[in-house]
């Protein structure tokens, strides 16, 4: 990174070569957790899981973005990266609802579902984030990418702690209390995204000011 970690204007030809192929082996181990999760969760009545399987989803159409944008302009991937944070928030917006409404109507999430998919989902992530720790301090867009698959792993930490909750109270609280700390995860690392892609944001404003 040139400038003492200021973003360049465009990324590096053969880092943008290994980003770009990262990201299709993240999007595509992304997307195939989401349809998973989405059916377990489901059958499971588990919250948690179901919130893990939309940040599958979240996770997988940023990718998407990310590949689009790769070796575009810095105001590009800031305006991308801005949009994945937009998208955390309004994400843990939801399963808060969720979460509210399972707490008010009931639900019998089942923690042998919970506990299986949970350790497979981890296993996934953990491989991505392994993956992709080498652009941790990247740009916004980067380090979003990062982020998001950081908050996965210790997400399905959480599932299969709550599926051991379950099994051990009997009752649905621990899957509701891990889907709400999984709601405070997204917020968090929402809101951290979208202060580093407005930051950049301004940064090529002036940049584009200085040479027009």
């Amino acid at each position: 990174m040139a400038c003492n970690h200021c973003p360049s204007e465009v990324s590096n030809a053969a880092t943008d070569a290994l980003w770009r192929q990262a990201l299709w082996i993240a999007l595509a181990v992304n997307g195939g957790m989401f349809a998973i999760e989405l059916i377990a969760g489901v059958m499971a009545d588990s919250k948690s899981l179901q919130a893990d399987a939309l940040d599958f989803f979240s996770d997988a159409a940023n990718y998407a973005i990310s590949l689009g944008v790769a070796g575009m302009a810095l105001a590009w991937r800031a305006r991308a990266a801005l949009f994945k944070g937009i998208t955390l928030l309004l994400l843990g917006a939801y399963v808060v609802t969720a979460v509210v409404v399972a707490a008010l109507q009931g639900s019998s999430p089942e923690p042998f579902v919970m506990g299986g998919v949970g350790i497979a989902a981890l296993v996934a992530n953990i491989a991505v984030a392994v993956m992709l720790f080498r652009w941790r301090s990247g740009d916004a867009n980067m380090q979003s990418v990062w982020i998001c698959s950081r908050n996965d792993a210790i997400a399905n930490i959480a599932v299969v702690a709550a599926a051991v909750g379950v099994f051990g109270s009997g009752t649905r609280w621990p899957d509701l209390i891990v889907a709400g700390l999984m709601a405070a995860l997204s917020f968090a690392g929402g809101w951290k995204i979208v202060r580093l892609a407005m930051a950049e944001l301004r940064t090529a404003s002036t940049q584009a000011a200085v040479h027009p």
